[in-house]
């Protein structure tokens, strides 16, 4: 006998051979007519009934633009470059934390997050945004199993302190919406728009969480790029009015010493050098006053020159579009898919030896 070779030859690849047998199995799930008919009968109303049942959602979209006066030196080589692809957001007088794309990663920061989710729903502000988005998608029921009392789990407005169990929940409402239903990106990458996109399952919601969300941001957006200048301005501030009631009271002090000397006797001359001394000493606090006064202008346009201007250009308005299952297209889906379901399962169970393919008479 002779011993087999351990170590056969693969047949050679043809692709003649491929075609034909796919073309072979297309014949083959054709064969069967009335089972496939069946499957895309039942595909079609499988997608009509999807359609129906399928919940709808909504779409807010909220576009805004930061005028940053320190990035307008470099606007212009900036615009030029991004026709050819390139980006110069962190190049000039715009490089920093908050500049140029770092403006999106700023707003889906899980901290802005957790504050709107945390703002008030309604005008009587006894809910929370994340008490309805729970409630929409049936959260709080499945949370139950979380509660020590039993209850629904709320997250009280403005709370100041949170369990750990509100804390994880949050986690995962963040994470959910971060997930697909909410979204930032510049419209494009010479201009500095950025367009805001917030998809949920209630109107309301969608359009509160888009616009509360870019408040907050903006606040600390402004808040973090002025921080070092505003504490200047209410040091000065306060050092202003400090020296200022001084000098006030100096004044009064130099007016009242130069009124006495007016009746002094001739006998007391050190009436006149005490006069002098306070005389010296408004003129030395008005120095100062000035001085303090020019520095606190200085910083004050400094700041006003700093801050950055984040405008809406457009904001999301009632009614928001409305994103459901069309029937035309839940039926065309359902048909493709029972249809190939169907060709994969007569595939899948054929026998070639007791159904082999039909020739054609």
């Amino acid at each position: 006998m002779a011993q087999e070779n351990p170590y056969p030859y693969e047949p050679e690849f043809s692709l003649s051979k491929v075609i034909g047998n796919r073309i072979n199995d297309l014949k083959y799930v054709f064969s069967f007519k009335k089972l496939l008919a069946a499957a895309i009968i039942t595909g079609a109303l499988l997608g009509a009934l999807s359609a129906w049942l399928w919940t709808p959602s909504y779409t807010a979209r909220l576009t805004f633009v930061i005028d940053d006066a320190k990035s307008s030196g470099a606007g212009g080589l900036a615009a030029l470059a991004g026709q050819f692809g390139f980006s110069m957001d962190g190049i000039g007088g715009g490089s920093g934390v908050l500049a140029g794309d770092n403006v999106q990663e700023l707003v889906k920061s899980q901290k802005l997050i957790k504050a709107t989710l945390l703002s008030g729903y309604d005008t009587s502000q006894t809910r929370s945004l994340a008490d309805r988005y729970a409630e929409v998608n049936k959260l709080n029921k499945k949370w139950l199993k979380y509660s020590t009392d039993g209850k629904i789990i709320t997250f009280p407005v403005n709370g100041k302190q949170y369990t750990r169990i509100q804390d994880s929940l949050l986690l995962v409402m963040t994470e959910q919406i971060l997930g697909g239903e909410f979204g930032i990106a510049k419209t494009d990458k010479k201009l500095g728009f950025f367009e805001v996109n917030t998809t949920m399952k209630d109107e309301r919601l969608a359009q509160l969480f888009c616009t509360r969300i870019i408040k907050q941001a903006t606040d600390f957006y402004i808040r973090t790029k002025t921080s070092r200048l505003r504490s200047n301005v209410n040091r000065l501030q306060h050092r202003a009015d400090s020296i200022g009631l001084i000098l006030n009271r100096k004044t009064y002090a130099a007016s009242s010493a130069s009124q006495a000397l007016l009746d002094l006797n001739p006998a007391y001359a050190s009436a006149n050098a005490t006069a002098e001394v306070k005389e010296r000493d408004k003129i030395v606090l008005s120095t100062i006053f000035t001085e303090t006064v020019k520095n606190l202008e200085v910083s004050k346009t400094m700041l006003a020159q700093e801050t950055p201007t984040v405008q809406i250009v457009d904001e999301p308005e009632l009614p928001l579009k409305k994103n459901r299952l069309k029937y035309s297209m839940g039926i065309l889906t359902g048909m493709l898919i029972g249809g190939i379901a169907c060709g994969f399962y007569i595939l899948l169970f054929r026998s070639d030896k007791k159904h082999p393919v039909p020739h054609e008479s």
